[in-house]
């Protein structure tokens, strides 16, 4: 038997979980809206206190889509077990190129930090990864829209803080559900929230402002960046119908069961 999905009245307030939300109610195809309780996004579940975990188990989740890496997941540790919910990881590109890349973020030097992060160079290499991920992540991206379609639902999508790799995969998903680009915007510019935001911390404990402004691009979601990985969108396919179809693989009859299974009237 189907467990029935416990439906969230109002954002909770999980303690080790950040930036946890459901999709239910955004407006999409033909008037309907997603329906509450089948589609959730969030940041890592490592960290998750034992009461977080019993809320999430009471989701009826059937599915837990994992986009960190093989670093990260050492970095912050595995998901923890929820009774009778599938987890799969799917590594998606870093937005910031590798653990390399984090551990300057981590422990690197005021000189380094200026040298790779300043002068607008952070923001352009996170517009710059929104890209990379929308045009080569295309086989990850199918196999979850796949997935969703089939028997997935209810679904949590998450990378480690929630709000580019996973970002990307949900904005691929509301695509397909015709959630226009707007609300799409609107819903990831949510990430931005202070309770909802990835904590910032350095080896040395130092988070000085300087530090915090050259750092500031790499942990906000921005619009500029989500623009990116649409206009790629644009470049390489032309529409999201061709995104969807060429780019992601999906024939209209799985986008119809995609919609009846995510939408409600």
């Amino acid at each position: 038997m189907t467990q029935t999905p416990h439906v969230p009245a109002t954002e909770p307030e999980l303690a080790g979980v950040r930036n946890f939300r459901d999709l239910g109610g955004l407006p999409a195809a033909d008037g309907r809206r997603v329906r509450p309780g089948v589609l959730f996004r969030s940041g890592h579940l490592a960290k998750a206190t034992e009461a977080d975990a019993a809320y999430l188990a009471s989701l009826g989740l059937h599915t837990v889509f994992d986009f960190r890496n093989a670093a990260d997941i050492t970095l912050e540790g595995p998901d923890v077990a929820l009774p009778g919910v599938r987890y799969v990881n799917l590594p998606l590109s870093d937005p910031a190129d590798g653990s390399e890349f984090w551990e300057m973020v981590r422990d690197g030097g005021m000189a380094q930090l200026r040298a790779v992060l300043a002068e607008g160079r952070a923001a352009q290499r996170m517009a710059d990864s929104y890209r990379l991920i929308v045009t080569t992540r295309t086989a990850e991206h199918s196999r979850v829209l796949h997935a969703l379609a089939e028997d997935a639902v209810p679904a949590l999508m998450h990378c480690a803080a929630g709000k580019d790799r996973a970002g990307l995969s949900i904005a691929a998903a509301l695509l397909a559900l015709g959630v226009d680009r707007e609300a799409i915007e609107a819903d990831y510019l949510e990430s931005n929230a202070p309770h909802r935001r990835y904590a910032v911390s350095r080896g040395d404990g130092a988070v000085s402002p300087e530090v915090m402004e050259l750092l500031s691009p790499l942990f906000e979601a921005r619009a500029e960046y989500l623009a990116a990985a649409f206009a790629a969108i644009d470049e390489t396919w032309g529409t999201n119908e061709r995104y969807l179809s060429e780019g992601l693989s999906l024939a209209p009859a799985t986008v119809e069961r995609l919609r009846e299974r995510l939408l409600t009237d």
